[in-house]
């Protein structure tokens, strides 16, 4: 997806569009892999990001996912980390700052900021939605927004 460069300044409407693009995406593919690829290509192409990609929850952790970015940790357990800690609380969580996270992964020394979103499906987590940046408070609370509603399509469509 090419977004104009006028959209860039409007978060909501770019959200908007890559909605659409990957609710037309999931008509046409059941795979789960295949989606989670081209959805992490997706967001990595229109803001990109260090680091986009997903963590699935396997029997007591996360295992890595289809991502777009530098090599990333395999294993997360449970409530630890950024990305465990969503899983945990089953909620979003936005660090502007990973070095002052209590208990921050560092896959990347590169990566100075972190969105986690989880995805629920029947009331469980079955994956984490993570988006890492090499800038200090990268992430908004329209990118939260716009993740979030990214995970509910996922949940509804995908997994």
């Amino acid at each position: 997806m090419h977004v104009a460069p006028s959209l860039i300044g409007d978060k909501p409407a770019v959200y908007e569009l890559l909605l659409k693009q990957l609710d037309e995406l999931f008509q046409h593919e059941a795979d789960v892999v295949a989606n989670l690829s081209n959805t992490a290509a997706l967001l990595k192409t229109t803001f990109n990001w260090w680091w986009v990609g997903f963590y699935l929850v396997k029997h007591d952790e996360l295992i890595l996912g289809p991502f777009q970015g530098p090599v990333a940790c395999s294993r997360i357990a449970y409530g630890k980390g950024v990305c465990g800690t969503a899983w945990k609380l089953a909620s979003s969580v936005l660090v502007p700052d990973v070095h002052r996270f209590e208990g921050h992964i560092a896959c990347s020394a590169a990566s100075n900021s972190e969105l986690v979103v989880p995805v629920i499906k029947n009331g469980q987590v079955v994956a984490v939605i993570d988006a890492d940046s090499e800038h200090f408070e990268h992430f908004d609370t329209q990118d939260k927004l716009g993740i979030e509603a990214i995970a509910l399509l996922l949940a509804q469509k995908v997994f």
